[in-house]
């Protein structure tokens, strides 16, 4: 056995403490090494020494504590077993202090707790009845409260074979018990040992059994019901078919408690200041529960965690607003399966809901976990480019070997092998059938769409690979509850229809549009220009045997749930019940967007903005107007919307000493704001929204950014605009750049070279195109911060579109020589 320095030393002082011919237990695992530790257990800031030593074929437990004059012993007792499978430290009785763990060695796989705690001068065990273990873990997880300081314990008691029976426990008013609010977190792992084992031998029965338990306490309610009914499958199911029974009766009942409450009772909301849109939570009150620091926040989730975004990047916050995961990442997904992805500067990872990083390397993309895999794509420096699948270690559990692959569904995914040849695979990577076919869809209630020649058209194989429904359509979508929506249009117009499993049309292919809504309810879309069908539809309400129930009154239609849509005609937003009326007793609110119900509240995100009401239309929450900057000043949000496809948030400054200049400036902001006629009734060609933010407030200079997106409809993206406004608050001057400069300058020139040169020498800059940079314009788009001065092009004016506005900050320490500092640009925020 191999001692390091620390260990050594340990073992020299104690052994002039042991009885003549006592031996130093052996800790075999994780490597061999002496049992012996130094731990402040009294809070004194001075270690005690622990050591277990064996003499006359008994344990003993020696702890030392240093004196003055030396060390004495506080504790020197007899331990049960023959050897010791633990001796460490942690916080298990109380945060800040530690105790003392020793595991004694009772059998070949059984060991027994023993926790120390230090008394007025004793050193006590705390455990009251005896806590036997296989195996153990001493952590601290991280609940929806975030860390408490204070250690859990994980055990794992054998059972059979491999399997073992495990509990979370935590030391609570002086005894140990379940820690059911940290079952979500541990038991994920159980999970993903369960299944490995599963995968390596399914036809043993304890295993399922393991594996639905430890799903049901990780939350994973629909994959728990679908293995504890497998469980009941077997001739002899363990641990019999009534504590099976049992457990799905469990899971059913917390999967529709889970279904029914919100955990959080926390709502996403927005607060406009002087310095940026701010976002923090507010409870079912309206009341500011944690507050508004985010750059942007999403809902809760299930688990008790939230994605938030800061200007550093985006992390997990918990209930009470502490960060679970820092916000390290460019973007963190929703969580499935207890699983997240997450984007940094290597690329794509997965990470738990303790936030650690489960993956061993970073992949060009992972999609969400189903079915215990998540997709993965690696893609290799000479650009070849694999699919692959994780489980929920992190681990590659099926290889990149596939052209393109899905989602499981049903423990079944479609991948494509190679050119001409498509296979649905297990979990496990293993072949259920192969497809010799150009394309073949993703799963669909039982059904795949298909091409037999490569352009042609769409039909449906089952998953045995028989033709059930000959190419016919132009479009095939996935069947839902034995229906597709298929298109039978040879043209950019649409004929939609919707076939059986027969491919009997149930709707004749006669619409622009059809959405299957669920809950048996369609949405029918007639074009709202029978020329140019790609500017939309106006939609009826249909039941699944494509009997219309409304008229083709609504511009969107969500999907139903608990018999309500979402829907919006060209003024108003509200619910419909399933008859594809109005559903009484629920608000309207004017403008477009959807409404969703949240733990009793409405969640309204219409016309852009987010707010909360309740269902007699009382407003829980909205945005502020007025944003307030220093008195008397003030920017008042004022909205504009004379067509259903064009809207404006356009800003108006207020408290300005002469009311003709204030006129004047906020009628130039109106119209750099894109406010202008625009018919009332006439279908747009493209749809226009604009809106702004108080980007820099110093002293007397207000600047605002006003941004626009024009989506020419059918066209593959929008074209994004972006100006920023410099105001002097005392004169309603706004400044362009050449006034930051001293007159006579080259600004030009200089502000040209520098650009340049990041150009050239930033990495960061490599998506320009090559020769389009030829230096700046004398108006060249800007806008300043405290410390710099910003200059920008717009999209595809020296970069791809993906690039956004290419922005170059320029310190204004590297311009002194030509900024004009008496200037009253300058003056007004400096």
């Amino acid at each position: 056995m191999r001692m390091n320095a620390i260990e050594a030393h340990l073992v020299q002082i104690v052994t002039r403490y042991l009885p003549q011919g006592a031996v130093i237990v052996t800790i075999d695992r994780p490597a061999p090494h002496p049992a012996v530790i130094s731990v402040d257990l009294n809070g004194d800031r001075a270690p005690e020494i622990a050591v277990v030593y064996k003499y006359d074929d008994s344990l003993y437990l020696l702890v030392l504590r240093g004196t003055p004059s030396g060390w004495e012993a506080v504790l020197n007792e007899k331990g049960p077993g023959f050897g010791v499978t633990l001796l460490t430290s942690a916080p298990i009785t109380g945060a800040g202090h530690n105790n003392l763990l020793v595991g004694w060695q009772l059998g070949a796989v059984w060991s027994q707790l023993g926790v120390y705690e230090w008394r007025p001068n004793e050193l006590v065990n705390v455990v009251q009845e005896p806590l036997t273990y296989s195996y153990i873990e001493v952590l601290d997880l991280h609940g929806p409260s975030g860390p408490d300081g204070k250690a859990e314990l994980a055990i794992w008691v054998h059972d059979t074979g491999e399997a073992y029976r495990v509990e979370v426990l935590r030391y609570d008013n002086g005894q140990f018990v379940p820690a059911h609010d940290l079952y979500r977190l541990y038991f994920l792992k159980v999970v993903a040992y369960y299944e490995s084992m599963v995968r390596q031998h399914p036809d043993y029965t304890f295993y399922w059994y393991y594996l639905a338990d430890a799903q049901f306490k990780a939350g994973l309610y629909p994959q728990a019901l679908q293995t504890v009914r497998k469980a009941q499958q077997f001739t002899s199911p363990y641990p019999s078919k009534e504590e099976l029974q049992q457990l799905e009766k469990a899971i059913l009942k917390a999967w529709k408690g889970e279904d029914l409450t919100r955990l959080s009772g926390l709502f996403p909301a927005a607060v406009r200041t002087a310095s940026a849109t701010q976002w923090g939570y507010i409870d079912r009150n309206g009341n500011m529960s944690i507050q508004p620091r985010f750059t942007m926040a999403n809902s809760f989730q299930d688990n008790g965690l939230a994605v938030v975004q800061t200007e550093g990047g985006a992390g997990l916050i918990n209930t009470a607003g502490k960060f679970v995961v820092q916000p390290i990442y460019d973007s963190i997904t929703g969580f499935s399966e207890g699983r997240s992805s997450v984007i940094d500067k290597e690329g794509f990872k997965v990470i738990d809901e303790a936030g650690h990083v489960l993956t061993t390397k970073a992949y060009s993309y992972i999609g969400t976990y189903h079915d215990g895999r998540a997709m993965f794509n690696s893609t290799e420096p000479d650009g070849n480019s694999k699919y692959g699948y994780l489980d929920l270690s992190g681990n590659e559990a099926i290889p990149a070997t596939f052209m393109s692959a899905s989602d499981f569904s049903h423990n079944k995914a479609v991948v494509q092998v190679k050119e001409n040849e498509y296979a649905l695979i297990r979990p496990n990577g293993s072949r259920i059938a192969t497809y010799a076919y150009p394309y073949v869809s993703s799963l669909g209630d039982g059904l795949l769409a298909f091409q037999q020649e490569a352009g042609g058209k769409y039909g449906y194989i089952n998953e045995a690979g028989k033709v059930v429904i000959p190419p016919a359509y132009s479009m095939a979508g996935p069947f839902e509850g034995g229906r597709a929506v298929v298109n039978t249009s040879d043209d950019f117009k649409s004929n939609y229809g919707l076939i059986d499993k027969k491919g009997i049309f149930i709707v004749k292919p006669t619409y622009n549009e059809i959405r299957q809504l669920g809950e048996q309810r369609l949405a029918l879309g007639r074009a709202i220009d029978e020329q140019e069908p790609f500017k939309g539809s106006r939609f009826a309400i249909a039941d699944n045997k494509g009997e219309r129930l409304s008229d083709f009154l609504y511009y969107d239609v969500s999907d139903f749930k608990n018999g309500l849509a979402a829907v919006y005609d060209k003024t108003q937003t509200y619910f419909i019940d399933r008859s594809g009326n109005a559903a009484s007793g629920y608000p309207r609110v004017d403008g477009s967007g959807t409404l969703t119900i949240e733990d009793g509240l409405i969640a309204a995100n219409v016309d852009q903005r987010l707010s909360y009401l309740k269902r007699d239309g009382q407003v829980v929450w909205k945005p502020n107007a007025v944003i307030p900057l220093h008195e008397p000043y003030r920017v008042r949000e004022v909205k504009y919307k004379p067509n259903k496809d064009y809207l404006v948030y356009y800003p108006q400054v207020e408290g300005m000493k002469r009311a003709a200049e204030q006129q004047k400036l906020n009628a130039r902001l109106k119209t750099l704001s894109q406010v202008k006629p625009v018919p009332s009734e006439k279908q747009l060609d493209a749809s226009y929204s604009g809106d702004f933010e108080v980007s820099f407030f110093k002293k007397d200079l207000l600047q605002l950014q006003l941004t626009g997106y024009n989506y020419p409809f059918g066209a593959a993206h929008g074209m994004p605009t972006m100006i920023y406004v410099p105001i002097n608050l005392t004169t309603g001057d706004i400044y362009t750049l050449s006034d930051l400069f001293k007159p006579g300058s080259d600004y030009v020139k200089v502000l040209s070279d520098i650009v340049g040169q990041q150009i050239k020498e930033d990495p960061k800059y490599d998506y320009v195109f090559p020769d389009t940079y030829k230096g700046i314009a004398a108006d060249q788009p800007f806008f300043v911060s405290a410390n710099a001065l910003h200059l920008y092009f717009a999209p595809y004016e020296i970069g791809p579109y993906a690039a956004g506005f290419p922005t170059f900050n320029i310190p204004f320490s590297q311009l002194q020589s030509i900024l004009n500092t008496e200037g009253a640009f300058w003056r007004s925020f400096h």
